[in-house]
């Protein structure tokens, strides 16, 4: 599809307005941050460690879930911006209701007001699932697979890097103004932030494609998705990795707690750890990107979780506190390899016009481990110990590492 003459025309525009859309966004997130923002406003609203602990798991299943159900239509669409913008809208709204329940908290019951954020937090879930597929088809097609993986290490580095400073800001106007009142200003911003990405993704450029004809006796779409896990082995087998590489990193979302608790780990530390977190994301994400471009992404891949490994082995027998320093420096790569290099991974496999739905699959089907990799780890530590938790997450990203080293094969694309 990349080689018609308007998108070579556009690729240099394209490629610009598409990272600050990124960029823009990440800054918006970094204010209303699913890890640490959101989860403190809930925390004013309830107790329950439970719901708490829900809030990721909903943007993640939110994000993974709908993609193979809008496989069908997505292959059907000789452009994928329209799709792509009316829903991204769905999904960027949200963050504008968050400000208003923050903003009536002197009318809303607790009940009501947390009520009302889990549905918020339901819709833009939904709404970046829905977004997500035709949106990597629309980046399948106007940027081409020699310089994929450079857009997105660019997209992501230069997001994270914002969405670290919008989590700066997002800690001073809270620690300022507090609860509600500081939420309300954060969810704006996020929301300004937001406007200013769409106004970017709005400005890309892309041509019709023509539609292959499809046969009189056409098989069925859920057919079609049968036979592509048939055939398509090291798919299959890729589909297989990623399942296991997210319970191989499950052990991340315990660290900072067990630094803390275990090993005396005072706040400030812990929120310096976070800022290597983000400063080792911005970095990984550009350079594995380009170097994906380079070498190949199999071995960017195959380091991700060799980078998992070590993490976790690390936190697993680390004596004291300062290693998980280095630990959030293993953790910080294998993410950026999970979610940027598998994205330019996944846009590799198939024909053109298959490639809807071999992205709903790389998504779909990895969406339960995103549920129950942190619900594993959390019962391992609460019944046995964070150590058992970290020990399991090493041999399971060591599991992952060798279904890459010995099934995935990765097409290679003009």
């Amino acid at each position: 599809m990349n080689s018609h003459p308007e998108l070579t025309k556009a690729l240099k525009h394209n490629f610009i307005v598409n990272v600050l859309d990124g960029t823009f966004f990440g800054f918006g997130l970094g204010f209303a941050s699913f890890a640490t923002v959101i989860p403190l406003f809930v925390s004013n609203l309830t107790d329950s460690a439970t719901l708490i602990g829900l809030i990721p798991a909903v943007h993640n299943v939110g994000w993974m879930l709908p993609q193979l159900l809008t496989a069908k239509s997505v292959s059907r669409m000789a452009q994928f911006k329209p799709a792509t913008i009316f829903w991204t809208v769905v999904e960027r709204v949200p963050f504008l209701g968050l400000a208003l329940v923050a903003l009536l908290m002197g009318w809303l019951s607790k009940p009501a007001a947390l009520a009302l954020t889990f549905m918020f937090l339901i819709i833009q879930g939904g709404g970046a699932g829905m977004t997500a597929n035709p949106w990597q088809n629309m980046i399948g097609k106007i940027i081409p697979s020699n310089i994929r993986g450079t857009f997105f290490g660019t997209q992501s580095g230069a997001a994270n890097l914002l969405a670290g400073a919008g989590a700066l800001a997002a800690g001073l106007i809270l620690n300022q103004r507090g609860f509600p009142d500081g939420y309300t200003v954060v969810f704006l911003a996020c929301v300004g932030s937001m406007a200013v990405s769409f106004v970017f993704i709005a400005m890309t450029r892309e041509p019709a494609h023509s539609l292959e004809q499809l046969p009189t006796e056409q098989v069925s779409f859920w057919g079609n998705v049968r036979q592509i896990l048939r055939r398509d082995g090291s798919f299959r087998w890729f589909i297989i990795s990623r399942f296991i590489f997210q319970f191989g990193t499950m052990a991340s979302a315990f660290y900072t707690v067990y630094a803390v608790r275990q090993l005396g780990m005072d706040t400030a530390a812990a929120g310096a750890m976070t800022s290597v977190l983000f400063i080792v994301q911005v970095a990984s994400n550009a350079l594995f990107g380009w170097a994906g471009d380079k070498v190949g992404h199999l071995p960017v891949l195959r380091l991700g979780a060799v980078c998992a490994v070590i993490a976790a082995v690390l936190a697993w027998l680390a004596p004291s506190a300062g290693w998980f320093f280095v630990v959030m420096v293993f953790a910080g790569m294998a993410n950026s390899v999970f979610w940027t290099i598998g994205m330019v991974v996944t846009l590799d496999f198939g024909a053109d016009q298959d490639r809807p739905t071999y992205v709903g699959l790389a998504n779909t089907l990895i969406a339960p481990a995103a549920v129950l990799a942190p619900l594993l780890g959390g019962w391992i530590a609460d019944g046995f110990s964070y150590q058992h938790t970290f020990a399991v997450a090493a041999v399971l990203a060591l599991v992952s590492l060798a279904v890459l080293v010995r099934f995935v094969r990765i097409p290679q694309k003009a």
